[in-house]
């Protein structure tokens, strides 16, 4: 048996519209973000979940109610926040992008977190996805760190390379990944 992971990530939020790296800072979904949220309703009327996971940050939490409140039990899960860049939450993505890619995949951002840090956590969460929903179809709603984390655990990729075909850089949205957990 396997669980089916279909990875969504949270509407555009105000700081990603000022060009600002969030990590734990909660922050409102913009505007854009809301009727992104709203949209995705539609885009994914056509598939059914036994669940849906998301983050325990507010941005997470605001896309999966907007999208599917009253339609799938909603959890959030800790485990599913992004990276904590420490002081560098909220900070310039100029800044935080380039040491995400560089220093930060195995050594903790100042006062924060690595992204093999958030690889522990994704991957004790799959592990109880694995335990406990075999078998089952689950949607889940986060952020950059935990899908090229799991790009990492489930697709086998070396972070570099997760980190080069993430659909951020390579302009490649879409209503949702797919994963196969075995």
């Amino acid at each position: 048996m396997s669980v089916k992971i279909t990875y969504f990530v949270h509407g555009t939020t105000t700081d990603n519209e000022k060009h600002l790296s969030s990590g734990w800072k909660d922050v409102e979904l913009s505007d854009l973000g809301v009727s992104q949220s709203i949209a995705l309703k539609d885009q994914t009327k056509d598939k059914k979940f036994d669940v849906v996971f998301c983050s325990d940050l507010k941005r997470a939490q605001d896309s999966a109610k907007i999208t599917w409140d009253g339609v799938y039990h909603i959890i959030s899960d800790a485990r599913l926040r992004e990276c904590n860049y420490g002081d560098l939450n909220g900070a310039s993505s100029d800044i935080v992008e380039p040491m995400q890619e560089e220093e930060c995949i195995t050594k903790p951002f100042p006062n924060g977190e690595s992204y093999e840090d958030v690889k522990i956590r994704v991957a004790d969460f799959l592990q109880f996805l694995k335990n406990n929903y075999n078998g089952k179809n689950v949607a889940i709603v986060a952020h950059k760190a935990p899908q090229i984390a799991i790009e990492v655990l489930i697709n086998g990729k070396t972070w570099e390379q997760a980190l080069a075909e993430d659909w951020r850089k390579t302009k490649s949205w879409k209503p949702g990944w797919g994963y196969v957990l075995n």
